[in-house]
């Protein structure tokens, strides 16, 4: 597998891991204990934090990417 490949393929897993990661980070303001500011949806996050989610991600697609990875060099799944 080339280099390119590596790369564009662990930048999916990457991205598809933020989705799994981001909901566990996400505390509304009435979870938090905060007070809303005028208009805020009730569903928004009181507070984001990205780097707890970008290590998180990272992780999460690193392991999914070596899955991935595993599986194609020895030929477990048939990829034609």
């Amino acid at each position: 597998m080339k280099w390119t490949s590596i790369i564009a393929i662990y930048s999916l897993f990457w991205v598809l891991s933020a989705f799994v990661v981001l909901p566990f980070y996400a505390k509304t303001a009435d979870e938090a204990g905060v007070e809303k500011v005028p208009g805020q949806a009730e569903s928004a996050p009181a507070e984001f934090r990205p780097l707890p989610i970008a290590g998180w991600t990272t992780l999460v697609s690193a392991i999914a990417f070596v899955i991935y990875y595993v599986i194609y060099v020895n030929g477990w799944a048939g990829f034609s």
